[in-house]
């Protein structure tokens, strides 16, 4: 009996060219429109609410100069699918495939594990001329698969 494919699955596989490979894919969220990561100090959760929400957006959210690969992001919200293929990297909506933003595959040169903030673990996507992005997903495992397919 054929397995079932996942509604995330389908969304990585959609809208890809002829003979195009997806290599693999995960769920994440872009660092820089993250919300919710609630760090509590001793009793000051809202205050500590606030901060970790700015150090999220912020503190190393992305190195991107004018003009570079990741300031081509666009301003997102919420999770999206990382999709890397054979033939390109990009972010798409996870429920149904609609690309957000890709680049060629060629353009990323690396991903670097960061240390976990609270329950989501972080990683930056650096690309062929310096710049990075940074993103949070809920599995390390994801973050070891990327680096599997695209180096570290």
């Amino acid at each position: 009996m054929p397995e079932q494919m996942s509604t995330h699955q389908r969304s990585a596989l959609s809208q890809l060219a002829p003979g195009e490979q997806l290599l693999t894919f995960g769920l994440v969220v872009p660092a820089k429109s993250a919300q919710g990561v609630k760090m509590n100090y001793h009793g000051h959760g809202k205050l500590g609410g606030k901060l970790g929400d700015h150090l999220v957006q912020s503190v190393g959210a992305e190195s991107a100069g004018a003009g570079s690969i990741a300031s081509g992001m666009p301003e997102t919200s919420g999770g999206l699918l990382l999709r890397i293929t054979d033939q390109r990297i990009g972010l798409v909506r996870p429920l149904d495939g609609t690309p957000v933003w890709e680049v060629p595959r060629s353009w990323a040169a690396r991903v670097e594990r960061r240390p976990r903030l609270q329950l989501m673990a972080r990683f930056r996507l650096h690309y062929a001329d310096g710049s990075w992005l940074a993103f949070l997903t809920m599995r390390r495992r994801t973050i070891e698969t990327f680096k599997d397919v695209i180096g570290g």
